[in-house]
């Protein structure tokens, strides 16, 4: 972290840099505050497909849609490099979900994207590996936690597409809940028969929840049950996050890397 990261902000970008990059009580407490708000989000948006158009607050989607706003502006304001901030995937999902919290001004059929942030708690690893005890935890089963972490996404937005496309025309979709479990049984491939989608989309979907649904699925298996071949450890020299796990010394620049295991076994 530079000098001037951690130094009395000047400004309105030297203090945005501050709270995000900086150290001490203050960014420590700000970059808390968005990772609870992150967490709460997500939770908001896993429950909020479950409950009906009746229990819904649409003044809460605008909040929490103008604050999401506010944090991608300011990260875009502080970036280097801003003609390739909107490239990335995670800020790509920001706005996705930006337009969503305020859909329903025009229309109810995109909610289903929110889910999207899920891919947010990505970021919670980067901030905890340094400000948390669950440090070690985190470093040792981060490709296990991304990988559940993408398995649900894609179950809550194929249960999303189902419902959205078969809700009017499948008497067996009533709410969103047939939709899930609709999803969770083809992707399992164990097709109770009771739930049946109508039309030519109705054999599209089910081909895709089981193509990638079953790919997702055995790549978290593998997870479970392998090893990681690497260790995301950063170098302190030339930054490279991705080691071996007995390495010593780091392959690119060769600088000495410290790697915490409880025994390698090849």
């Amino acid at each position: 972290m530079s000098k001037a990261a951690a130094e009395k902000p000047l400004g309105p970008r030297r203090t945005l840099i501050w709270l995000y990059e900086g150290v001490g009580k203050w960014p420590l407490t700000f970059r808390w505050s968005i990772l609870v708000f992150d967490m709460l989000t997500i939770s908001y948006f896993l429950v909020s497909p479950f409950v009906g158009e009746e229990g819904r607050h649409y003044w809460l989607d605008y909040v929490i849609g103008a604050i999401i706003t506010a944090d991608l502006v300011a990260r875009f304001y502080i970036s280097p490099k801003r003609k390739r901030f909107f490239l990335r995937f995670m800020n790509i999902a920001d706005l996705i979900v930006v337009f969503t919290m305020f859909a329903p001004l025009v229309s109810q059929n995109y909610a289903f994207l929110r889910i999207i942030r899920a891919v947010r708690i990505a970021r919670a690893f980067s901030f905890l590996r340094t400000e948390s005890p669950l440090a070690r935890y985190l470093q040792l089963h981060r490709v296990l936690m991304e990988r559940a972490i993408n398995l649900v996404v894609f179950l809550f937005i194929m249960s999303a597409l189902v419902y959205a496309d078969q809700v009017a025309k499948s008497p067996d979709i009533r709410n969103y809940l047939d939709a899930f479990y609709f999803t969770v049984t083809s992707l399992t491939t164990t097709g109770y028969g009771d739930i049946e989608l109508v039309g030519w989309t109705g054999r599209v979907l089910p081909i895709i929840i089981m193509l990638l649904g079953v790919t997702l699925f055995l790549r978290l298996l593998r997870a479970l049950v392998t090893p990681a071949s690497k260790a995301e450890v950063e170098c302190t020299n030339c930054g490279l996050t991705r080691h071996e796990r007995d390495a010593v010394h780091c392959k690119h620049c060769g600088a000495v890397v410290y790697i915490e295991n409880e025994g390698f076994e090849p």
